[in-house]
């Protein structure tokens, strides 16, 4: 058996390849829209890929199964678990198999047994592998988004991102049941989840990237917790808020995801910023956020092209519109990362990208397009605070805001600024904290990008305010 595990750290996903060396043939597991690195895999190891398949109808990037299936021309397999509402649309088209709880697999000598496992979504299956001439039964479980190292799925997306109301507590008890049947397993088993860290599908994944059931039931709270009631307060307690964009993938990876054939290539544009930041066009400028504040395009918003990028796009960019990029002109793969990166969660309408060379030609000769974001240090946002000069928006998750905040400060976080902007003051100073810097630096340039005149970034976030000795406050204040 050949085992191969792709990991996107910006999605924070995994996916996997299992080969038979025997007949050369493999399936590929929760593949995302990055279909050629499978291809490429499956040519340098001499297999074929014959299957592809998933654990359920992802929320937080669009899925590559029925393209991958495509260009390789295997036989693409879904779930046919859950109600009419989580039923594949384009599965007869694809002319998919539709799989159920007991089908099995067959990959060559390998088998992959489908088992149901709701909780997290209806239709969710995980598959129990095993390597037949090995005859030592199954190997190890792939859990798609219902057990994570250290953390399970939760359950309360359908709610909370995909607007199906009253679902909550029914999907955590569900959830509940389906890892009544895990703790049965064999300890021995290997768990292969489908995220880690910094994924939303949870709130405290693990970083390793697999794990054994044995462990599991030792070390994950969401296994280990048998009281139905207490699991069901406990998984449902400070989740982070799940990305605007995951009732986006919803829909699109149900109806069925558009065949890209390969991502597109960036087009460069030299010119016309001025006209295109002046016309209310999305513009996102992909510089650090240290550049960004010395100087950027007056309606622009600034996301750095990092780990975060593909989360925070997400949060805070249209689907039905253009969307024009700012990239470092000394980086040579920034400009088709970043269509990449767009396109891994369904933004693919990237019109064009200006290089950071034209925000310095305007800076240079001082255009009035240009504007720069004040800073400010934990002491002296104290002093402003006191005074009453300015008003304080903490925009981080809500759970983080309960941990500890700034006195009376209340809690707006990034990707809900947008709605809230007419609530903002117009009289004083807007002052944007989190916990270090980053998210409240993209936080001011949301606000300026959508008017608000006076806007300043508290440099190291409630860290510094800490480090500072300056006092917090617990609770709904």
């Amino acid at each position: 058996m050949i085992f191969k595990r792709f990991y996107d750290t910006k999605l924070a996903q995994a996916s996997y390849m299992i080969g038979c060396q025997a007949t050369g043939e493999a399936v590929v597991v929760d593949p995302n829209r990055d279909v050629q690195q499978y291809i490429d895999m499956a040519k340098q190891e001499k297999l074929r890929i014959t299957h592809v398949t998933e654990t359920h109808i992802h929320a937080d990037f669009v899925s590559g199964a029925r393209e991958l299936a495509q260009r390789a021309g295997a036989q693409l397999y879904l779930s046919d678990e859950g109600d009419a509402d989580w039923k594949y649309a384009y599965a007869k088209e694809a002319g998919a198999r539709l799989v159920r709880h007991g089908d099995v697999i067959h990959v060559g000598n390998i088998e992959l047994e489908v088992v149901h496992t709701p909780g997290h979504t209806p239709e969710h299956i995980s598959f129990l592998v095993t390597d037949k001439p090995a005859g030592a039964g199954p190997w190890g479980i792939l859990t798609g988004d219902f057990v994570f190292v250290g953390d399970v799925g939760r359950p309360d997306l359908l709610e909370r991102a995909a607007g199906y109301k009253g679902t909550m507590e029914a999907g955590a008890r569900t959830l509940f049941r389906s890892l009544e049947w895990f703790r049965t397993l064999p300890d021995h088993l290997q768990v292969w989840p489908a995220h880690g860290a910094g994924s939303a599908c949870g709130k405290s994944l693990g970083a390793v990237p697999g794990s054994t059931v044995g462990y599991e039931k030792i070390a994950n709270w969401g296994v280990a917790t048998t009281d139905e009631d207490e699991f069901v307060r406990m998984v449902l307690d400070g989740q982070p808020e799940p990305p605007r964009y995951f009732a986006q993938m919803k829909r699109v990876n149900k109806e069925g995801p558009a065949i890209l054939n390969g991502f597109s290539k960036a087009r460069r544009l030299g010119r016309d910023l001025e006209r295109h930041a002046a016309a209310g066009d999305v513009i996102v400028d992909t510089r650090a956020a240290s550049k960004f504040a010395n100087g950027f395009v007056r309606n622009t918003i600034n996301i750095p092209l990092d780990a975060s990028f593909t989360s925070w796009a997400g949060w805070l960019l249209p689907y039905d519109r253009d969307i024009y990029l700012i990239v470092e002109d000394d980086c040579e793969t920034c400009a088709d990362d970043a269509v990449r990166d767009l396109a891994m969660i369904g933004l693919d309408r990237v019109a064009g990208v200006f290089g950071s060379g034209v925000v310095d030609k305007l800076i240079a000769r001082r255009s009035d397009a240009i504007d720069t974001m004040p800073q400010a240090s934990a002491g002296e946002v104290a002093a402003m605070l006191e005074s009453g000069a300015v008003h304080v928006v903490d925009v981080r998750g809500h759970a983080e805001w309960e941990s500890g905040h700034l006195p009376n400060v209340g809690n707006i976080p990034v990707g809900y600024l947008q709605d809230h902007i007419a609530e903002l003051p117009t009289d004083k100073p807007v002052v944007v904290q989190c916990q270090a810097g980053a998210r409240s630096a993209i936080a001011a340039s949301v606000l300026k990008a959508h008017g608000v005149p006076r806007v300043i970034n508290l440099v190291g976030g409630i860290n510094a305010w800490r480090k500072a000795g300056l006092p917090t406050e617990n609770g709904d204040a």
